[in-house]
């Protein structure tokens, strides 16, 4: 401590009240990822593309790299071990600062000494903050053929001195969080390991980066789940519900679990957005209607199953009745209430009650017009465009 006559001030704003502001999902997700590893092991370009998903994701974040850095805040230091223990012990603050203001920050620095990263974890574990140390690992013959800058060949012809890797040694991270082997493993495939880990330690909400939320029953408990609604209380479904349980089950409503529960269904009503976890544009509601009778009957069951023309094709879990407000609905989606309108006039024929829950398919809907092949689901076609090179 250089300084002297100093004394913290705390702040106004809590983390809690800072997240609910920061970014466009609720919640405080301060942290630092810190990636390490050997100069052209891959640092930067998780990094960037890593803070690149996250942002498209609604997820506030901001990448450190080493070299952007020592273009402003450490352009004074050189490589000597000591300028190498303040660069990162500098580094360290500021990701303390950017993780404390609500960001995801992401560092990208050799940081070859175990000595300055565990530094770096204590600063934060001081403040609260949680730290994943990753070690962005590819071997040193690997990183020399993508040396893109030339400093392998400067290092083995002698004219850098003390180059990580040749003549100073890097140490390895003993207990990282995470390892990602880039001479095996995609970028893609780094991000969502990266991805992953934010998940497990409630940094990123589970729902909020997964492309495409399918609501089929995995295979391994098919069985168990159809067993299992053959002797649950049914409700019989009409064609039109059979078609959202279709666009529901094959994830083109990701976020949607299955059927709009009251507050989902009330704020795509209102706000033509769906507000749980961030914000999500939807503006059509995505309900099933029930008789007053099937409500009565069925109102208490931990589980119900969806019938089409006497078949069972889904569960229904935690189903939640609530009343079918049909003026209303008509007003906000369609702007009138003319029973004339062939949706409006659906609608005021349909049931009385809504039920919304989770949604288990027991397999893909199929109509069998000979167009069936033909009507991908969103992962079958992210697939398709992969294969295309697209």
């Amino acid at each position: 401590q250089g300084s002297t006559n100093v004394v913290y001030q705390a702040h106004h704003v809590s983390r809690s009240k800072r997240g609910q502001v920061v970014g466009t999902r609720g919640g405080f997700r301060g942290c630092t990822v810190w990636l390490t590893g050997l100069s052209g092991a891959g640092k930067t370009t998780i990094g960037f593309a890593l803070e690149e998903y996250l942002v498209a994701h609604g997820i506030p974040c901001y990448s450190l790299d080493g070299d952007n850095v020592r273009h402003g805040l450490n352009k004074n230091l050189g490589f000597s071990a000591q300028d190498r223990e303040e660069n990162i012990r500098r580094i360290a603050e500021v990701a303390r600062l950017f993780a404390d203001a609500g960001l995801v920050c992401i560092t990208s620095f050799i940081s070859p000494f175990t000595k300055d990263r565990q530094n770096a974890r204590k600063i934060h574990e001081a403040a609260g903050l949680p730290f994943f140390e990753i070690f962005v690992d590819a071997p040193l013959n690997i990183c020399e053929s993508r040396d893109v800058k030339g400093l392998y060949k400067k290092a083995r012809a002698g004219e850098i001195k003390g180059f990580t890797g040749i003549d100073s040694e890097y140490e390895k991270p003993e207990a990282p969080e995470l390892v990602l082997k880039t001479n095996v493993a995609s970028v893609s495939e780094c991000i969502q390991q990266v991805v992953e880990l934010l998940q497990a330690q409630n940094i990123v909400p589970q729902g909020s980066v997964k492309d495409v939320l399918d609501l089929f029953v995995p295979e391994d408990k098919l069985s168990s789940v159809r067993a299992e609604a053959e002797k649950l209380p049914a409700v019989e479904i009409t064609k039109l519900d059979l078609q959202w349980v279709q666009v529901l089950s094959e994830g083109w409503a990701t976020p949607l679990t299955g059927f709009m529960r009251e507050a989902e269904y009330l704020q795509v009503l209102h706000f033509g957005t769906l507000l749980n976890d961030g914000v999500v544009n939807l503006s059509i509601p995505i309900v099933l209607p029930v008789s007053a009778e099937d409500k009565q009957r069925l109102e208490g069951s931990a589980a119900l199953a969806l019938s089409f023309q006497g078949r069972r094709v889904a569960v229904l879990r935690s189903p939640e009745f609530f009343a079918h407000r049909k003026e209303e609905r008509c007003a906000r989606v369609w702007g009138t209430t003319c029973p004339r309108h062939p949706h409006i006039q659906m609608v005021m024929e349909s049931g009385d009650w809504l039920v919304g829950g989770d949604l288990q398919v027991l397999e893909r809907i199929k109509w069998n017009d000979g167009l069936d092949q033909y009507r991908l689901t969103p992962l079958a076609l992210k697939q398709k465009f992969r294969e295309m090179n697209a």
